[in-house]
């Protein structure tokens, strides 16, 4: 598509930014607040608020609305000036900087793609993934309006952990009225075997969102908030990261808030609340769904950011009233969990007994005061709109206190008075459900017709107590970049508040901003809606901590420097030392397959593509490792059509498990362990996979069996054997560059990888493979007798990834003799039978169970390199030499064979011994962990 930036910005060449951006940037819609301009919009809102109207009946009913600003605190927009934060904004930018907004929307969009940040969206019909919506403009908040914000919030944050801390208590709030009791006890969220459960550190929340906006006023109010299982905190950093890498001048000369301290806090406060022995240190971990969750890359994200282990319900277990993860070394006592499941999923025994996501008899370990949940079970309820009606006469209750931030105006249906006032006036409102789980979704009543609101009317009257109507809030609209100009968006900005241990919350300085769609006022990310980071100005939290630790006495502050740190070690759970094992045996896979593809398309059209025993062990390697389907004519009788069938199954994942089989479960392995490989690693996986899959799209979709028709073809199989006739060639470049991207792999599982025993697994799982694959590789050799022609000889080689070594080393001799020292006995050559087995046996002496400067039993089932002699090799190799032709497939019964067969058989034993002993825990009944 042609770029028309430049001419677009060329009549503007002159102007400042600020007016540039104006001119490119219309007014928000009539009525909703303009963040760019920092006012509302002229015109009257589509639609009045309900605030505006209240009648006598609703204002009682607790309304925290607040009467609109003067003209002199928010002035009208009668002109295209743009907010002082905005303006600074663009000239950090430029007026050159537009040129070039584009092209940092490509790298926005590109970092997204390749770091895997991914989000359910249930509109999209064509698949439950896409990749993260994220918009290139931030949304400002002043230092003004945050420490509002911040104010408002702490305090809102109290007041939900000390109505929860009352329902699950006294319940003097429901004898008062304060709170109907309807809203509690028939809220599905509302758990009653919790009911008395004092929360492990007292703290009933630890982590609270609040969902606010700006009003057309131009003050914020708060719309909604979440409790069970929050979500956002890991979106919002790879917002901030991606955002402040493409504005660096502006981020830093804006004096951005930054988000780390309050992370640790969370951090710090979980561990200093979770019930912890002396002796022992505090383990949380962060309970995940699965990887087919929607928001399972935040999960992961986070879990590497905080530090803390990922873990399902399969990876945890229920012991005297304690919990417990399953390790390879055995049963680890779990201290604090943060869930990111709702409450209904988390005990099969008490909850729901379909649950497959939680651990039975989680909430007897929690009423036993012996684990830490984040948050406490049983939250749900403070989540229905319906409590924001209330809660203004709750915080005068509880906290003595008029709350600092409004709610926007809202009124629960389940009062008579209440709902006859409020029939009238659903035009001007928004209709939710109270409960959960009726598949009602939130509905605007000015979109509706005449017979839609009777309709509406009809069912509150009917059945009142099951709906809330709240004012209808024209959402602020934000500015964002949409290619050729600037776009105003609806936006809500949901913010955190997490408990710090000590009885008080902090804010994080900034949160999620969710955009609604175009001609959209409904912003959720569930419904296809984008996001943006959220920049808060100015220095004023960072300027009071520096004040509050200078304010300090030296003697008072920690003073241990020379102590040595105490070092986490975080378990290795069953299922992540699983999935590292197969991350390892796939990543060698996709090697082996990769480099026999390589060699076998390079034989057929080589100077050798003649030699009978050659074309026999090409043909037994490609059918064996699933490159060719056992149907295809072999080799030896249709050696054209072996190779149109071998590049067109090259990206068949269905099939054939050829090279593109590989890749994918390659990259299914290493998405079920994302939290502990690194961004690169990750962007590498799915750059392989996406590289290889493109330039095979010339003839992946080329069926092989179009090329066996002998005549009547038609002008697309024509066309699809023309294309497989040159695209052997293509295939090569393909095969070549994923060869590139997976030594890059190789090198970063071996360099950038700590040295656990996740890491031992899959390393063990990648020699398992190599040692079944180039032991089976050397077997069809001296059986097809290729190794003792050149082509076949040079072949062995080339796939044990030993060319330059073995020219090196024997200069142009092709003997046996030179062949199996290398291949077989070299100790130092990482692709040598001995060195696999030697290395095997290091790897598996150091894991989890194995004594140390003992031989484990595991390891003494592979055969001993040690015992290898290179004369009684030679020796039978000599007797395959002399069959000739090795016509009917003759056996030999020698040393060789049987070293060969020993080191297929023992890597495949050593396999199914891993799986029973350290994942699925069936080595025997007193150690199973799963009982």
């Amino acid at each position: 598509m042609e770029n028309n930036t430049q001419s677009l910005f060329a009549a503007q060449s002159l102007e400042s930014p600020c007016a540039l951006a104006a001119a490119l940037a219309p007014h928000a819609a009539a009525g909703h607040f303009d963040e760019l301009r920092g006012r509302v919009s002229e015109g009257p809102a589509p639609a009045e608020a309900v605030a505006s109207q209240q009648p006598p009946a609703l204002r009682a009913a607790g309304s925290t609305a607040q009467p609109p600003a003067t003209q002199a605190e928010r002035p009208a927009a009668t002109d295209d000036t743009l907010s002082p934060d905005w303006t600074r904004f663009f000239n950090f930018l430029g007026t050159d900087g537009f040129y070039d907004l584009n092209h940092r929307t490509a790298n926005l969009r590109r970092q997204i793609r390749d770091n895997g940040v991914t989000y359910n969206v249930y509109a999209d019909a064509n698949g439950p993934q896409r990749p993260w919506a994220l918009d290139l403009f931030p949304m400002m908040v002043s230092a003004a309006d945050w420490a509002q914000i911040e104010t408002g919030i702490q305090q809102r944050a109290r007041l939900l952990d000390r109505v929860m801390a009352d329902i699950y208590g006294p319940q003097e709030l429901l004898s008062k009225g304060l709170l109907p009791s309807a809203l509690v006890h028939a809220h599905p969220g509302y758990l009653r075997g919790m009911q008395g459960v004092q929360p492990a550190g007292g703290t009933y929340l630890h982590i609270a969102a609040f969902d606010i906006a700006h009003g057309p006023d131009g003050r914020w109010s708060v719309v909604s908030q979440r409790t069970q299982a929050p979500s956002g905190l890991g979106y919002l950093l790879e917002n901030r990261l991606t955002i402040s890498l493409l504005f660096p001048e502006a981020f830093r000369e804006m004096k951005v808030e930054r988000l780390a301290a309050s992370y640790k806090a969370l951090v710090d406060g979980l561990k200093a609340m979770s019930p912890v022995d002396s002796n022992e240190e505090s383990r949380v971990v962060l309970l995940t769904p699965g990887p087919y969750n929607e928001t399972y890359f935040e999960h992961a994200y986070l879990a590497r950011f905080l530090g803390l282990t990922l873990v399902e319900g399969s990876d945890l277990l229920v012991r005297d009233d304690k919990l417990y993860l399953k390790t390879l070394r055995g049963l680890e006592r779990v201290h604090g969990l943060l869930k990111r499941l709702d409450d209904e999923f988390l005990d099969p025994l008490e909850l729901r007994s379909d649950s497959t996501l939680g651990v039975p008899g989680l909430l007897q370990v929690i009423r036993a005061g012996n684990v830490l949940v984040v948050n406490t079970p049983g939250s749900a309820f403070l989540e229905s709109s319906a409590l924001l009606g209330f809660l203004p006469a709750l915080s005068e209750h509880l906290l003595g206190e008029t709350l600092a931030l409004p709610s926007l105006a809202t009124w629960w249906c389940g009062e008579q008075a209440v709902m006859q006032d409020v029939l009238g006036q659903l035009k001007n409102a928004v209709i939710k459900p109270t409960y959960p789980g009726t598949g009602m979704e939130s509905v605007i009543g000015h979109t509706l017709s005449r017979r839609a609101l009777d309709e509406w009317a009809g069912r509150i009257v009917r059945r009142g107590e099951d709906f809330t109507v709240q004012a209808y809030l024209p959402l602020p609209q934000t500015p964002t970049w949409q290619g050729e100009r600037i776009s105003p968006r609806s936006a809500m900005l949901r913010v955190f508040a997490v408990a710090d241990g000590n009885g008080s919350w902090q804010v994080l300085p900034g949160g999620l901003a969710r955009l609604a769609g175009k001609n959209e006022n409904m912003s959720s990310m569930q419904h296809g809606g984008s996001s943006a980071d959220v920049w808060v100005l100015g220095n004023s939290s960072a300027a009071r901590a520096t004040a509050e630790a200078s304010a300090t006495p030296r003697a008072e502050q920690p003073a241990a420097w020379t102590a040595a740190p105490l070092r986490h070690r975080p378990p290795v759970t069953s299922r992540a030392a699983e999935n590292l094992f197969w991350l390892g045996r796939y990543t060698e896979r996709a090697e082996n397959s990769t480099r026999l593809a390589q060699i076998t398309l390079q034989c057929l059209g080589g100077e050798d593509q003649t030699s009978e025993p050659l074309l026999a062990w090409l043909t037994s390697m490609a059918v064996g490792n699933a490159l060719v389907l056992d149907t295809v004519p072999p080799a030896t009788h249709a050696r054209r059509v072996f190779e149109r069938a071998l590049i067109a199954n090259l990206a068949d994942t269905e099939q054939a498990a050829s090279v593109g089989y590989n890749l994918r479960a390659l990259k299914s392995a290493a998405s079920a362990v994302r939290e502990r490989l690194s961004q690169e690693q990750w962007h590498m996986i799915v750059r392989t996979e996406t590289d290889f899959f493109q330039r095979c799209s010339v003839f992946s979709a080329v069926s092989p069996t179009q090329t066996q028709s002998q005549g009547g073809q038609s002008q697309s199989q024509s066309q699809s054997q023309y294309l497989l006739e040159y695209s052997s060639v293509e295939a090569l470049r393909a095969l070549e560059s994923a060869s590139g991207f997976l030594s890059a792999m190789t090198g970063a599982q071996t360099d950038r990888m700590t040295r656990d025993d996740g890491w031992r697994l899959l390393s063990v799982g990648r020699l398992i493979e190599r040692l079944n694959t180039l032991a089976g590789a050397l077997a069809r050799g001296f059986e097809t007798g290729s190794v003792f022609e050149e082509g076949g000889f040079n072949a062995m080689v080339a796939l044990f990834d030993s060319t330059i070594t073995f020219h090196a080393q024997y200069q142009q001799r092709r003997d046996i003799p030179a062949l199996l020292d290398l291949l077989v006995l070299d100790r130092d050559n990482p692709r040598s039978l001995g060195w696999v087995v030697q290395t095997l046996r290091g790897r598996l002496a150091k894991l989890a169970g194995s004594a140390p400067g003992d031989m484990p039993d595991l390891a003494m089932e592979l055969p001993d390199p040690g015992s290898w002699a290179l004369a009684d090799l030679c020796q039978e190799a000599q007797a395959h030499a002399g069959d000739g032709e090795h016509e009917g497939g003759e056996q030999h019964d020698g040393q060789l064979v049987q070293l060969l067969e020993q080191c297929c058989d023992a890597a495949l034993d050593l396999s199914d011994t891993l799986s029973r002993r350290y994942f699925s825990h069936a080595a025997s009944a007193s150690q199973s962990l799963g009982a």
